[in-house]
């Protein structure tokens, strides 16, 4: 760790300064406010928050950290393996663990496979222009919805019951709360350590990152470019159709649950930094906690429920101001 720090420029020193002078902010006001139970239970609803922004935003940072491609077909990729593991989960005649095993097995495959054949026939020829990959994507994104209303009728879907294994409950501050909230915490924390591990502790990842920073001497060495950038790509969907399969269980299926995603994410990415993973990943904490503690103000002092909506906008402004490439973006010089 201290490594770790070492390395750091001064910018992102003060940035890891910034982050725990507010997290410990947010750690005050809410056992000022709310009492050591209150502040343990909002604490733990913007841990998982966070989790949940994540499982898209971490999709939408790795795209554009690696490609400088902006995906606004990101909220449809987790749309689509919502849908696609929902059907497969509700349909398949195997146990509940096995089925639910399938489900993201699905998602993951049909999401991936359409990132792949988005990159190759729609992507590729964009990647020197910029404004017609945002065009592009955002299209893409409105006709994906509108195909998985076709397929599967407006009709939201209500959540589907855990495996049983995922299913009991347990006392948190005292409040109960569903074993299955602790999975998608840890799925997201699993996330975040396996995709820093592929980029900076394998070989693909090595030759991910090598590729994009020199595409042509990389090309040199015989690895053909073209499908690390595809294999990027496949990645980034595949994050997102696993995220809105995990999600079902927890709140259902709607045909607006991936433009709302989308637009969380974006904000987490923003504040994280454009291009920086690792400001993703601590963005969507500091997102999920600033949330779940402006939500818990407004019921007890405003009755504003927009309040908490807005809290997320006003930190985005904020961080802006104070650091404009984002907390741990890429320094502009």
């Amino acid at each position: 760790m201290g490594t770790y720090f070492a390395r750091l420029s001064p910018a992102h020193r003060r940035s890891w300064g910034l982050v725990a002078v507010y997290l410990g902010a947010l750690v005050i006001i809410s056992l000022v406010d709310f009492g050591i139970n209150g502040a343990g239970q909002t604490l733990f609803r913007g841990v998982l928050l966070g989790m949940l922004i994540f499982l898209v935003a971490s999709g939408l940072s790795l795209i554009f950290g690696l490609l400088d491609v902006l995906n606004f077909a990101q909220g449809a990729f987790l749309l689509v393996g919502a849908y696609v593991g929902y059907q497969v989960y509700d349909s398949v005649g195997l146990s509940a663990g096995l089925s639910f095993l399938a489900a993201m097995i699905s998602a993951v495959v049909a999401t991936g496979l359409m990132g792949a054949i988005i990159e190759w026939g729609l992507i590729r020829p964009l990647y020197k222009r910029p404004v017609f990959q945002i065009v592009l994507t955002f299209g893409l994104a409105a006709v994906l919805g509108d195909l998985v209303e076709r397929a599967y009728g407006p009709q939201a879907r209500q959540p589907l019951a855990p495996p049983s294994f995922l299913d009991g409950t347990f006392t948190l501050f005292g409040q109960t709360q569903s074993i299955y909230r602790l999975f998608i915490i840890a799925l997201g924390l699993a996330m975040m350590v396996g995709v820093y591990l592929l980029l900076n502790r394998t070989r693909i990842g090595i030759i991910i990152r090598a590729g994009v920073q020199d595409a042509e001497m990389v090309q040199a060495l015989g690895i053909n470019v073209r499908r690390v950038f595809t294999l990027v790509f496949v990645i980034g969907a595949a994050l997102a159709g696993l995220g809105g399969i995990a999600i079902v269980p927890y709140q259902g299926a709607t045909l607006e649950m991936g433009q709302q995603f989308l637009i969380l994410a974006i904000v987490v990415v923003v504040i994280g930094g454009m291009g920086s993973y690792e400001g993703t990943a601590i963005a969507s904490f500091i997102v999920g906690l600033t949330r779940a503690v402006a939500e818990q103000l407004s019921l007890a002092h405003f009755d504003a429920p927009v309040m908490a909506e807005t809290s997320i906008l006003l930190l985005m402004i904020v961080v802006l101001l104070v650091q404009p490439s984002g907390l741990f973006g890429r320094e502009v010089e």
